[in-house]
């Protein structure tokens, strides 16, 4: 249903990102990496491409750029710079005309265990310029390419830190966890998927919010998180199937962590 959509997928080359990489391309879309770094980018779309091709006798069948394989495409991107935003819109444009999916998953979390008080304005700003206002920047750049599309869709990552209905419980151990900077800057995000879910509608851009669950990733390695066995494969699963929704899908909804029957209260 989904083959030779186009996707961009921010923060695409480690975590969560990389896996939603993986699984979009896995159903036959044309999937751009966005990555700050170069070196990374580049690196992360080799991997999963190599990752693709069936091993024999110890040794790739074929080489992993003339199989046929899954098109991952690296594209320079850091949500926070304007231009390079604006540069990597282009690129997508000239290559293939149109956009029909934007995974803004690109986000960091600065408290890193510190105390609620103790986090200042400052790390807020830094927050919330990648998490709230560098979503901004991407979906108003990438709405024209979006209206391109027969199906289009924006999928933010979200988390349950971020839901009201769960903060306002003070018997619920996320709430007892809460983190100043990232679980407002969520909120934020959440807001912003409600609001763009109800201008886009007209348009069909359906917008929607996926939260993966209490995944271990680089940002939150030192959060003191009772988190299972869940990896970031499993909070990708979310995220993937907002992504290929059909055209009768639902817009304005927060899902995860492991399917879309799970809801998520705003």
């Amino acid at each position: 249903m989904n083959a030779n959509d186009v996707a961009l997928v921010t923060g695409g080359n480690k975590g969560i990102g990389r896996q939603i990489v993986r699984r979009l391309a896995q159903q036959g879309l044309t999937v751009y990496l966005g990555a700050r770094s170069p070196e990374r980018g580049r690196s992360a779309v080799r991997e999963l491409k190599r990752e693709s091709v069936p091993v024999r006798g110890g040794r790739p069948a074929a080489d992993p750029g003339t199989t046929g394989g899954p098109d991952i495409r690296f594209l320079p991107l850091d949500v926070t710079d304007p231009r390079s935003v604006e540069a990597a819109v282009t690129k997508i444009e000239t290559e293939v005309g149109r956009l029909d999916v934007l995974v803004n998953n690109a986000g960091i979390m600065v408290e890193r265990g510190a105390p609620t008080a103790e986090i200042t304005a400052a790390q807020l700003r830094e927050t919330y310029e990648v998490n709230v206002f560098g979503v901004v920047t991407m979906t108003s750049a990438c709405v024209p390419l979006l209206r391109r599309s027969p199906n289009p869709r924006i999928v933010n990552m979200s988390s349950g830190l971020g839901s009201l209905a769960i903060l306002s419980d003070p018997a619920n151990p996320l709430a007892r966890r809460a983190f100043l900077a990232y679980g407002s800057s969520k909120a934020a995000l959440n807001a912003l998927t409600l609001i763009y879910a109800n201008a886009l509608r007209a348009e069909g851009i359906k917008v929607n919010a996926a939260g993966p669950g209490l995944v271990p990733t680089d940002q939150n390695a030192a959060v003191p998180f009772p988190r299972g066995d869940r990896t970031t494969a499993d909070g990708a699963v979310v995220p993937a199937l907002l992504a290929t929704i059909p055209a009768d899908g639902p817009t304005g909804v927060f899902r995860g962590p492991d399917s879309l029957e799970d809801v998520i209260p705003w």
